[in-house]
C-alpha cells in the first residue's frame, strides 16, 4: 500500500481515499482538489494525491476553516452512507433475505479514469452496476481481472494515424488495496494450467458498500511467461486471451471459496467468464455429482447477461485451445473431452465449429437477458437453436434494459438545480416516474437553460485546453496555439459523437453527403459543430481509417472548428460530452447496438438524443423527448440502408433540429428546446438509470436465483 501520513485531525482522509463512493460524490472531489489543486488536476486520483502532499502543507491546511469544514461534512456524509444499510431498498424491500451475496464477473470495470482497467461502454456498465448495488444496499460482489497496463492509451499523429501505449501501473497508487488472507499476507490464489500452476493475488476495490476483487497475475510467483497474463484488456493473441478468461472465471471462484464466500447466485456478465461455470461444475462432480447433474445444478443460481449481437463481441475460441487448457480438466473428473467441448458448440454434431463461450454460458444458467427489449427478441433469435426443448414461441432470453448510474454522469452543477427545484428528495426518488414529471416542468426555463450552458462552456474550455495540448505536442506554432482560444463557439449548436470506433456505429455516416452538410454547418446565422471522441481496438483497422478520416476532416478541410475530435477518450471525456452537448448523436446500423448507454447520460445533464431506432432508443415513450433517425426496422442492404439513414439525418437535423435550436423569444430563449429539454429528463433519468437496473437484477433473476440454489447464510458477511 501507499506510504501516506496524516495528521490526526484528518486521518479520515485515508478511509475516504481508498474507497470509490469519491467516484460519485462531488463534494467529496472538491474536498480532494481543494488540498492541492494543481496536483489534483493532474491526478484526479486522492491516493497518488496523499502520497505527494509534503507535511509542511498540512500545517497550512489544518488553519484553513474552509477545507476543514468541508472535510468534517464529507467523513460525516461518507460514514452516514456507510453504516446506514438498514435503510437502503433491499433492506426495506426484501428485509428477510438471509442468503449470501450475490457476486457478479465482469472483464472489465470503469469506475473512474484513474483506475484504467475498462475499455469502454461494458465496462462503464460494470462500474455503474456496482456503484448502484451499493446505493441500493444489495449483498453484491464483484470480480475481475487487475490489468497492469490496462487499455491502452491513444495519441493521434499529425495524418490521423491513431497510436496505441500501455503505461506500466504502479498498483501502490492507486485506490485499491491488497486483500489479505488468513495469514495476514497478501491473498494468493493458484489457476491450473496445462503443466503448471499460475498465481493470482487478490486486490480489494472498495465501490461504496461493495467490494469488487481484482486478479492481478503480475506477481514474483508466477513465470516471467505468466505475469503478463492480466497485462492487457482485450488483448489480441488468442491463446493469451483463453488464458486471461481462465484465470477471471477459475480464479474468481477460487478467491471466493478462499475467503469462505459461498454465493447465492452467480452473475456472468457476458462470456468472457464463463469458465467460472466449468470451475463450479469441478467442484460438483468432486461432491460427487455427475457431471450431467452438475450441469444442470450449476446452472440454476447461474444468471448470463449477453450484450452485443456482434460476432466480435461473442468470444469463441479453436478447439485446439479448449483441448490444451482443458484436457487434465476432463481427467481430474472423469469426463471425455468431447462431453465438454459440446457445451460450447452452437450446433453439436454438425462439423467444425469454434467453442464459443456465449454458448458455454446458455448452458450453463437458467436465467439469460439482453440489455433492451429489442436485443432480447433479437438474441432469442440469434441464440434459438441452442436450446433444443424450446416450444414455437417460446422465448429462453430475456430483457433487462441498461442504465446509468446517475450520480457518477450528472453535472454538479444540474444536481444543484436539481436540489433547489426538486429539493433534494430527488435523489430518493430517482426510480420515480410521476415524480420527475411533475418536477422538472416547474424548473425556471431561463435557469435550465442557463445551467446547461455552464456546463456547454466548461466543455468547451476542456475541449480547448486538449486541443492545444495535442498541437503542442506536433510542434504547432505559438500563433496556433493562441488560435484554439476561438476554437468552438458556446452559443452555437454543439452535438457531441463518442463510443469505440467499431465500423457498425457508422462515426462517418453524417459525411455521405459532405457538401450538404457543409451547408448545414457553415450557415452563418446558425452555425453547427460536431465534438467527436472515441477508440478504436489496436486490431481493427477499419475502425482506426474511420478516425483517421474524421481526424483528417476535423484538421484539413474547411470544416475545420465545426469538427473537432478529442484524442484519449476515457471516462473524463465522456463526462465533459455528456454534461455539455446540446444533442447527442447514436446511428449505429439498426440491430447492432444492443443497448447503449451513452445516450443516457445526456438527458439527465439537459441534452436531448438524436438516435436511430435501436437498443434502448426504442423504449422512450415520449416522441417529443428527442429525435430517430430513419425507420424502426433493418434493411437487408447494408448501403442501401446507410444511404436511407444518412438521408433522414440530414433532413431532421436541417428540417428540425437546427431551427428549434435558434428559434428564440424575446429574451433569447429557445422555450420549445427547452421544453424538449425538460421532456428528455422527465422521459429519460428515471426508467434509464441503474438503480432501475440493479433492481431489476435483484428481483428477476437474482432472488429467484438464490431461491433455485437453496441459498445458505456466508460466513464471510462482513466482506461487504
Amino acid at each position: 500500500m501507499a506510504d501516506i501520513e496524516l495528521p490526526k485531525e484528518v486521518s479520515g482522509l485515508r478511509e475516504l481515499a481508498y474507497n470509490l463512493w469519491w467516484t460519485w460524490n462531488p463534494h467529496a472531489r472538491r474536498m480532494f482538489a481543494h488540498i492541492q489543486p494543481g496536483l489534483w488536476a493532474i491526478y484526479r486520483n486522492p491516493v497518488e494525491l496523499l502520497i505527494n502532499i509534503e507535511p509542511a502543507h498540512w500545517e497550512t491546511l489544518l488553519e484553513d476553516e474552509v477545507f476543514l469544514s468541508m472535510y468534517k461534512s464529507v467523513l460525516r456524509d461518507f460514514e452516514t452512507y456507510m453504516r446506514s444499510l438498514n435503510d437502503t431498498w433491499f433492506a426495506k424491500n426484501h428485509p428477510g433475505y438471509q442468503g449470501g451475496p450475490f457476486v457478479y464477473f465482469s472483464t472489465e470495470f470503469g469506475f473512474h479514469e484513474c483506475l484504467r482497467i475498462y475499455s469502454g461502454g461494458l465496462g462503464v456498465l460494470s462500474g455503474d452496476h456496482c456503484k448502484s448495488a451499493s446505493d441500493l444496499g444489495i449483498p453484491f460482489i464483484g470480480i475481475g481481472p487487475l490489468y497492469k497496463h490496462g487499455y491502452f492509451e491513444q495519441e493521434i499523429e499529425p495524418d490521423g494515424r491513431q497510436q496505441h501505449f500501455y503505461p506500466a501501473y504502479d498498483f501502490s497508487r492507486l485506490p485499491i488495496q491488497p486483500l489479505l488472507g488468513d495469514d495476514g499476507r497478501h491473498l494468493t490464489i493458484s489457476v491450473d494450467f496445462p503443466d503448471r500452476a499460475v498465481f493470482a493475488r487478490v486486490w480489494l476495490a472498495q465501490v461504496g458498500r461493495v467490494p469488487v476483487l481484482l486478479l492481478d497475475t503480475d506477481n514474483n510467483k508466477n513465470n516471467p511467461a505468466d505475469r503478463p497474463i492480466t497485462g492487457q484488456l482485450y488483448v489480441s493473441g488468442r491463446e493469451m486471451r483463453i488464458c486471461q478468461e481462465i484465470v477471471i472465471g477459475v480464479g474468481g471462484v477460487r478467491a471466493l471459496q478462499s475467503l469462505g464466500i459461498e454465493p447465492a447466485c452467480w452473475h456472468m456478465n457476458e462470456g468472457h467468464c464463463a469458465f467460472l461455470g466449468l470451475e463450479r461444475v469441478r467442484n460438483a462432480v468432486k461432491g460427487g455429482a455427475s457431471f450431467a447433474d452438475a450441469c444442470q445444478q450449476v446452472a440454476k443460481n447461474a444468471v448470463f447477461t449477453t450484450h452485443t449481437p456482434v460476432p466480435a463481441g461473442n468470444e469463441a475460441f479453436d478447439i485446439g485451445l479448449i483441448r490444451k487448457y482443458y484436457k487434465n480438466y476432463c481427467k481430474d473428473i472423469g469426463i471425455k473431452l468431447d462431453q465438454l467441448i459440446d457445451l460450447g458448440l452452437s450446433s453439436p454434431g454438425q462439423g467444425n465449429q469454434p467453442f464459443s463461450l456465449t454458448v458455454l454460458a446458455l448452458h450453463l444458467s437458467t436465467f439469460c437477458n439482453g440489455v433492451s427489449q429489442l436485443h432480447g427478441h433479437v438474441s432469442n433469435d440469434m441464440w434459438r437453436h441452442v436450446f433444443k426443448d424450446l416450444k414455437p414461441g417460446e422465448n429462453r432470453i430475456q430483457a433487462i434494459t441498461n442504465g446509468i448510474h446517475t450520480f457518477t454522469w450528472m453535472g454538479y452543477q444540474m444536481a444543484e438545480l436539481y436540489d433547489k427545484y426538486l429539493t433534494p428528495a430527488w435523489r430518493e426518488n430517482l426510480m420515480d416516474e410521476l415524480f420527475w414529471k411533475r418536477g422538472v416542468v416547474n424548473i425556471p426555463d431561463k435557469e435550465v437553460w442557463a445551467v446547461h450552458n455552464l456546463q456547454k462552456e466548461s466543455l468547451i474550455r476542456f475541449t480547448r485546453s486538449r486541443e492545444r495540448a495535442h498541437l503542442a505536442r506536433h510542434g504547432a506554432s505559438p500563433d496556433d496555439l493562441r488560435s484554439v482560444e476561438e476554437l468552438l463557439d458556446p452559443q452555437a449548436l454543439t452535438i457531441g459523437f463518442a463510443r469505440r470506433f467499431a465500423t457498425y456505429k457508422r462515426a462517418d455516416l453524417l459525411f455521405r453527403d459532405f457538401n450538404r452538410l457543409r451547408a448545414i454547418l457553415k450557415d452563418p446565422e446558425r452555425p453547427v459543430q460536431f465534438i467527436f471522441a472515441g477508440k478504436a481496438h489496436p486490431a481493427d483497422k477499419p475502425g482506426q481509417e474511420l478516425i483517421r478520416r474524421i481526424f483528417d476532416i476535423s484538421r484539413n478541410t474547411d470544416l475545420h472548428g465545426h469538427i473537432v475530435f478529442i484524442e484519449n477518450y476515457n471516462m473524463r471525456v465522456a463526462r465533459m460530452l455528456v454534461q455539455g452537448v446540446d444533442v447527442w448523436l447514436n446511428n449505429p446500423r439498426r440491430p447492432h447496438e444492443a443497448s447503449g448507454t451513452s445516450g443516457m447520460k445526456a438527458p439527465v445533464n439537459g441534452g436531448i438524443n438524436f438516435s436511430v431506432a435501436d437498443g434502448w432508443w426504442c423504449e422512450v415513450q415520449n416522441p417529443d423527448a428527442g429525435w430517430t433517425i430513419g425507420k424502426a426496422e433493418e434493411n437487408g442492404n447494408p448501403d442501401a440502408q446507410d444511404h436511407e439513414d444518412s438521408e433522414s439525418f440530414y433532413d431532421i437535423l436541417e428540417g428540425q433540429i437546427v431551427p428549434l435550436y435558434y428559434e428564440r423569444d424575446a429574451n433569447n430563449l429557445p422555450l420549445e428546446w427547452i421544453k424538449m429539454m425538460k421532456a428528455s429528463i422527465a422521459a429519460v433519468t428515471p426508467r434509464f438509470s441503474t438503480a432501475r437496473m440493479v433492481r431489476d437484477y435483484t428481483e428477476q433473476a437474482y432472488l429467484p436465483a438464490a431461491k433455485r440454489g437453496g441459498a445458505v447464510t456466508t460466513t464471510a458477511e462482513q466482506i461487504w
